[in-house]
């Protein structure tokens, strides 16, 4: 196998190089090839996957995941192993072969869009945590405890902390849970603003009688973060999937061979969305 580099984001040169291979091919065999592309979807995104489509390319985004690896013994992992197997990968699956793997299906750029808010509340929820804890983390090594940095008087309890052994709190320390709490508060503030948003994604549009954010949300124990995280299109159709076997579970399913059945379609339902 043959083995080419391009620069990242250097589209021109990934172009001519495909150009390059279809000539090369045309001079050897007299007959013209397609180009068929396989790619990992990864941090990447799908912007390499839209390029190729518009230039008449086929192109198939895999989940790595998805791919037959063996399992007897710890492999190497380098890209020139992982490009092999991506194209073994490839033939078997166009040979039809299955099970070969899982292809994604790639969103449209408004629908990977709608993930961000999603993706950034989650990054935005860590980050106050580790902001919290850090906070409490300090005052215990001075022997206080049962301050609660989300409160709103959080400020004003500051300044009546004693520490274990009765002495306000050092300068240098009140100093770094000050701007820890100035770091909190600008995080709590983003939260406050993608939930807003979020929340504005949920109302259907003004064309629309109804959205599947809304009736998700109408759902009792789904709230609105996890009414956003399903509307997404591949979720959403995961979810309905589930929704529709739970519906037709009968009695008989409670045996030992349903059992397995309803299992199987939970599983199915806990992969994630984001």
């Amino acid at each position: 196998m043959s083995k080419h580099s391009v620069p990242a984001s250097d589209v021109p040169g990934l172009l001519h190089r495909f150009a390059e291979l279809r000539r090369k091919a045309a001079a050897r065999t007299g007959r013209d090839f397609p180009i068929i592309v396989i790619q990992e979807a990864g941090l990447d995104g799908f912007w390499i996957h839209r390029v190729l489509q518009s230039e008449g390319i086929e192109s198939h985004v895999v989940d790595p995941a998805s791919i037959l690896t063996s399992r007897r013994r710890r492999r190497a992992k380098t890209d020139r192993i992982d490009g092999e197997t991506l194209v073994r990968t490839l033939m078997a699956f166009k040979r039809g072969e299955p099970r070969v793997c899982s292809m994604a299906r790639a969103p449209t750029p408004q629908q990977e869009d709608r993930r961000r808010i999603c993706r950034e509340r989650r990054i935005l929820v860590g980050e106050r945590v580790r902001h919290v804890n850090r906070i409490k983390g300090l005052l215990f090594a001075q022997g206080v405890f049962g301050y609660e940095p989300l409160r709103k008087d959080r400020r004003e309890r500051l300044e009546e902390l004693r520490t274990g052994d009765g002495r306000p709190l050092p300068v240098h320390l009140k100093a770094q849970i000050i701007r820890e709490l100035d770091r909190l508060e600008v995080v709590l503030a983003q939260l406050k603003t993608v939930a807003t948003e979020r929340d504005a994604l949920l109302k259907p549009a003004p064309d629309e009688a109804t959205s599947p954010p809304a009736m998700l949300v109408q759902l009792k124990g789904i709230g609105p973060e996890t009414a956003a995280v399903l509307s997404i299109p591949n979720c959403l159709l995961r979810f309905g999937f589930l929704a529709g076997h739970l519906r037709h579970l009968l009695p008989n399913d409670l045996m030992p061979g349903g059992m397995r059945r309803a299992a199987r379609v939970l599983n199915l339902s806990s992969r994630p969305c984001g």
